[in-house]
C-alpha cells in the first residue's frame, strides 16, 4: 500500500508530511484496540529475533531512532508498527523551536535526507507528561541534549536537568553529542569534554537511581561518523572510563561524497540513509574493537533491509535502528527487515541474533 500512498507525501514538504504522520499514529493510538490490529499486521514474533540488554528484553533487535517521535506522543503506536524498541527525542530541558524552515530536505535519488531541524521539541516538562500518560510494550530509549543557548560550559546542567525530568520513564538514556545541528555541540566529543561530561551525567544517574532505589538505568552515547577511528578510539575510552553502558553508532554526517542530487546536495545539516550506510557500519565495528566487545552497540545509519541489519549485527550492533528507511519504505519496513533477519539467520546456521553479533568483526 506504501508504494501508492508515498507520491502523494512526496509532494508535500518533508516537514509538512512527518507532522502529517505523527499526526495519523496520534489518532490511530486513541481509537480503542487500533494498537493491537496495528501490532497483529506488522510486528513479527519469533524467540530467534529476541535479544537481552542491560537487563531489557528487546522482542526484536530493529528499532526507530531518534528524531521521529520528537515529544514522546506516538511511540506506542509506533511500537505497534513491530518495532523492537523506541527512542524518542531528542528532548532539551526548554522547549525551543528548532532552526529555521525549510529543514528538512529529500535526496530520492541517493535515498537519502538531509535535516538541520536544531532539536526542535516542547521540552523535558512537556515530555514527561507524555510519558507519564502512556504506556508501550517495548523499551523506549530517551535522547537527550542540550539548547541551542547554552553554552557548552554549562551543557552538563542542562543533561542533568533532562535527565531528572525524565528518569522514570526511560528505560535507558542516550547523551547526544554529535548532531552536527546544535552550533559547538560536537566539540563535546572531544575526550576531555566528553569524559567531564558523562561523570556529571553519570553521577546524576546514580543519584536517581538511590533516591527510586532501582538499578541504574544504562546511559548511552551516541557517535558522529565523522569522527577518525584514532579519535574514535579516544572518545570511547574516555566514556568506557565513566562507566557508559553503550554507544549508539552513528548519528548524522556532513559529507556529501558522492551525492547524486544537486538540488539540495550543498545544504548544511546533517545526511542520512543510504550514503551513510557503509560508513556507520564500519563506526559499528571499529566501536566493537575498541570496546572489545565489553558494551552494547546500538548500529544505525542507511539501514533498509534486512541485509543492511545483519551487516552491522555481523560487524559488532547488538541493535540497530532504522529512520530514513522508514520514510522510503513505509511502516512495513520493520515487518520486512525482521523476516529477512531470520531467513539470514537460518543461512548461516545462527539459532540467535546473539550469535551473529560481531561475527565479522
Amino acid at each position: 500500500m506504501y508504494r501508492w500512498i508515498r507520491p502523494l507525501l512526496f509532494r508535500l514538504d518533508p516537514e509538512t508530511a512527518h507532522e502529517w504522520a505523527v499526526g495519523a499514529l496520534a489518532t490511530v493510538q486513541r481509537v480503542p484496540g487500533a494498537l493491537a490490529l496495528l501490532s497483529r499486521a506488522f510486528a513479527v514474533t519469533d524467540a530467534r529475533l529476541a535479544v537481552t540488554r542491560w537487563g531489557l528484553r528487546f522482542p526484536n533487535p530493529v528499532g526507530l531512532a531518534a528524531g521521529f517521535d520528537k515529544n514522546a506522543t506516538v511511540y506506542p503506536a509506533l511500537a505497534a508498527l513491530g518495532f523492537g524498541f523506541v527512542e524518542v527525542g531528542t528532548i532539551t530541558p526548554r522547549p525551543q523551536p528548532g532552526n529555521p524552515r525549510p529543514r528538512l530536505f529529500r535526496l530520492p535519488e541517493d535515498e537519502a535526507v538531509i535535516n538541520r531541524m536544531g532539536f526542535n521539541n516542547r521540552g523535558a516538562e512537556a515530555a514527561a507528561r507524555s510519558l507519564v500518560r502512556q504506556v508501550c510494550t517495548v523499551p523506549v530509549g530517551i535522547n537527550i541534549g542540550k539548547n541551542k543557548d547554552t553554552p557548552n560550559e554549562a551543557a552538563l546542567d542542562d543533561y542533568r536537568r533532562c535527565l531528572r525530568a525524565l528518569y522514570a520513564y526511560g528505560d535507558y538514556f542516550v547523551v547526544n553529542v554529535s548532531s552536527p545541528n546544535t552550533p559547538g555541540l560536537r566539540a563535546l566529543q572531544r575526550a576531555e569534554a566528553l569524559g567531564r561530561l558523562l561523570e556529571g551525567v553519570l553521577d546524576e544517574a546514580r543519584s536517581l537511581a538511590r533516591e527510586t532505589g532501582a538499578p541504574a538505568k544504562p546511559v548511552l552515547v551516541k557517535l558522529a561518523p565523522d569522527l577518525d577511528v584514532e579519535l574514535m578510539r579516544e572518545v570511547v575510552r574516555a566514556a568506557l572510563d565513566q562507566g557508559v553502558a553503550g554507544f549508539v553508532a552513528t548519528n548524522t554526517t556532513v559529507d556529501r561524497t558522492g551525492l547524486k542530487n544537486r538540488v539540495h546536495a550543498h545544504e548544511a545539516g546533517g545526511l542520512s540513509g543510504r550514503p551513510l550506510e557503509g560508513r556507520a557500519t564500519e563506526m559499528v565495528r571499529h566501536v566493537y574493537r575498541a570496546t572489545e566487545g565489553r558494551v552494547p552497540i546500538v548500529g544505525v545509519g542507511g539501514v533498509f533491509d534486512g541485509a543492511g541489519a545483519y551487516a552491522k549485527i555481523r560487524a559488532g550492533a547488538s541493535l540497530v535502528q532504522v529512520y530514513t528507511g522508514l520514510i522510503y519504505r513505509g511502516p512495513g519496513i520493520v515487518r520486512r527487515i525482521n523476516r529477512e533477519l531470520l531467513a539470514l539467520l537460518e543461512r548461516d546456521g545462527y539459532r540467535t541474533i546473539d550469535e551473529a553479533v560481531g561475527a565479522d568483526a
